[in-house]
């Protein structure tokens, strides 16, 4: 009877150190696999190799002339409009797919209106004249780009653009004539940080067309307004945005150096 025992409690123990054995081995081979590094299996191609320097300009000029225009309620309308901006950009591929830049740009935009009238009915009459309003401005912008290969092609790609950008300009906004006239200028400051996607198709080995659209972005104006030389005021505005920008969506040719 003792002897069964002892030879029970052997098989036990024997059994206990196996499932021990199990458990370490099992333990070790777990520790190996989460020291291994996780691969996703995606692969990078060299889109914009580094050396690459990235240039372009954008030119918009809009104009418009009203003579004895109505619409609606407005009738009467004399007036002339235009606008101009002028925006170069200069980059340079330090490493594959990464390239840092700036921008320029210079915005000018003027409204002069002789005469205008809304009506509202028989007896509400609202009647304008001697409108005249002119702004200008410039910007500067740090930009940092990362290019995305789609695939392996060569062709099309993706980018990520993050914008810091600061600027000023002035402004200036009359109306009336002899005693009545009246005057506004106006000074402001101007800062926006942005984060831009954007698609890039090449033409060619040197130029390619790039469609840019703002996502992100934190905006801040300052502005002071002086009336008549006399009244002073203060304007500050702020804003932040995630979200799909379709009033920023912009098309450019671009050259690739």
């Amino acid at each position: 009877m003792i002897q069964r025992q002892t030879t029970f409690m052997s098989r036990l123990k024997q059994c206990a150190l196996r499932l021990l054995a199990v458990a370490l081995i099992s333990a070790g081979a777990t520790t190996l696999h989460a020291q291994e590094p996780f691969k996703r299996g995606l692969e990078q191609i060299s889109f914009i190799p580094k050396g690459q320097w990235i240039t372009g300009v954008s030119v918009n000029y809009s104009q418009s002339n009203q003579d004895n225009y109505q619409f609606l309620i407005v009738e009467s309308i004399n007036a002339d409009t235009y606008s101009f901006k002028v925006s170069p950009m200069l980059m340079y591929c330090f490493k594959d797919n990464l390239a840092a830049g700036g921008k320029f740009s210079y915005t000018r935009s003027r409204s002069r209106l002789d005469q205008g009238s809304v009506i509202l009915d028989s007896e509400t009459t609202y009647d304008a004249d001697h409108l005249y309003a002119i702004t200008s401005n410039y910007y500067g912008t740090a930009a940092f780009r990362n290019y995305i290969s789609l695939g392996s092609s060569m062709r099309f790609g993706m980018f990520n653009e993050v914008q810091l950008e600061l600027g000023g300009g002035q402004s200036k906004i009359t109306n009336g004539t002899g005693d009545d006239f009246t005057g506004t200028f106006e000074r402001n400051f101007h800062l926006n940080v942005g984060l831009t996607p954007g698609f890039v198709m090449f033409l060619s080995n040197y130029s390619a067309v790039e469609v840019n659209i703002g996502v992100l972005g934190f905006g801040y104006t300052d502005t002071k307004s002086t009336t008549d030389r006399i009244y002073v005021a203060n304007r500050k505005t702020r804003h932040a945005n995630f979200k799909i920008n379709l009033f920023s969506v912009s098309f450019g040719v671009v050259f690739y150096l």
